[in-house]
């Protein structure tokens, strides 16, 4: 087995990462002839991280959300998909080494993303459900209508009570969305669903340990944001700190406790890590430090791009760029402006440094409830929940996703529904044991 790459004297360019950083830069370069583009992945798609939250929420299918990677680069023959998991790296002997083999590059570009961050804690780590790929989000809405089933079927009151209450940690953009996401579901679809049961008794606990929820944005989005979620009839519990889940019981800093099997945790995020990178480009977060142009420190053919590059620019950004799209988008698009400068092609003259162009920060809490900041204003409510609602479809890719999107989006509005709320369980063969039993 090998990665089977045509041989050529075109500067080959290895991404590791189709996310937002890596898929930016690599549709920019499939324009050019003059190079040989590698994108590697362990997923033959690419997935819309804003909207996973509504893949667990039964409000979309997650094939709309995601992207094939192959079907985006069709055209394009000096790109090269393959589907694995990078290993380990070789900055000295210019290499990668994974599941497939070894692979030799001219330039690097690590664009691996973060996962979730459970702060050292491993009681969260083995008990909470992260989201952060379409595979948590599809196991967070399996987890989800399986307790509402098995809650219709339980008399005892402090059992049913556990399967039914939900506990949110994080109160950024996806615990919010998350939150409101729930809140409209219990009010508009579980009724309907559900008759047996008193949905009074399902509460929903977001638990943020900042005193504001949205702790990046304006004051003003906070404050709007809270009191949509409070009108839903969330629990919001700012400036507190979940200690430990042993699957039953949440615990606080402060000594309470909440009854709940089943947290979401959406509290933070750390680097992806690929052994061989050098130690002393490693800085907080796992993250990989870069210079202005994303060369990894001491290096001129290894580059890092997106949530996992740390960037300082200048007292706009002195502790590096906040981990969300538009930063991996814009890095992706200026790297690729400056492919030639780096790779000391023919006529190229000096690379230039990247500025990060601060576009706003929405969030969306439900039905005609969003808050929106520019660079200019601030401002929240229905016309804030239009603006996010065309902004995220027309990030989506490709034209049927959009209007897939667009279309559950009208039907969830029209008729208060979601129908998507399907359990469905990934098969797994049994093993000889167990079908030797099953023959006997």
């Amino acid at each position: 087995m090998g990665f089977n790459i045509p041989q050529t004297d075109k500067k080959r360019v290895v991404i590791v990462g189709a996310g937002f950083a890596g898929l930016s830069l690599a549709k920019r370069l499939a324009k050019r002839s003059d190079l040989q583009v590698v994108l590697i992945d362990k997923n033959n798609y690419h997935q819309f991280q804003p909207l996973f939250y509504q893949v667990a929420m039964a409000g979309l299918d997650p094939a709309s959300i995601s992207f094939p990677l192959r079907k985006l680069f069709q055209r394009a023959k000096n790109v090269h998909i393959r589907v694995t998991e990078v290993k380990r790296v070789d900055p000295v002997a210019k290499e990668v080494e994974t599941d497939l083999g070894s692979l030799r590059y001219d330039m690097l570009v690590v664009a691996i993303g973060a996962d979730t961050n459970f702060f050292g804690n491993e009681t969260m780590a083995r008990n909470a459900i992260p989201m952060k790929s379409v595979g948590e989000a599809l196991f967070l809405r399996n987890e989800l209508l399986s307790d509402l089933e098995k809650a219709v079927t339980t008399a005892d009151y402090a059992v049913r009570q556990g399967m039914l209450d939900m506990v949110i940690v994080g109160g950024g953009p996806t615990g919010v969305e998350l939150a409101g996401a729930l809140a409209e579901m219990k009010k508009y679809v579980l009724p309907k669903d559900y008759p047996e049961l008193d949905l009074k008794e399902l509460d929903i606990h977001l638990v943020t340990s900042p005193d504001v929820l949205l702790k990046g944005m304006s004051a003003a989005s906070s404050k709007a944001a809270q009191d949509f979620l409070e009108d839903l009839g969330v629990n919001v519990h700012t400036g507190m700190r979940v200690t430990g889940f042993d699957g039953t019981l949440v615990e606080m800093k402060d000594g309470s406790t909440i009854q709940s099997s089943k947290v979401i945790w959406a509290a933070g995020i750390t680097g992806n890590t690929i052994e061989g990178l050098p130690e002393d480009a490693l800085v907080r977060g796992n993250r990989i430090a870069v210079d202005r142009m994303n060369r990894v420190n001491g290096f001129d053919d290894l580059l890092a791009i997106g949530d996992i590059a740390y960037m300082e620019e200048g007292d706009a950004f002195p502790e590096g760029h906040p981990q969300v799209a538009q930063v991996a988008l814009q890095q992706g698009r200026h790297l690729a402006e400056n492919i030639s400068e780096l790779l000391r092609l023919d006529g190229a003259g000096e690379p230039f440094p990247f500025t990060y162009k601060d576009k706003g920060s929405m969030a969306t809490i439900g039905r005609n409830k969003a808050v929106v900041d520019l660079p200019s204003r601030s401002f929240n409510g229905f016309f804030a929940w239009l603006v996010w609602l065309v902004v995220h479809l027309f990030a989506l890719i490709g034209v049927k996703n959009k209007i897939i999107v667009f279309l559950n989006w009208c039907w969830s509005y029209l008729t208060y529904d979601q129908h998507l709320r399907l359990i469905i369980r990934p098969y797994r063969k049994p093993d000889d044991e167990s079908a030797r039993n099953t023959k006997e």
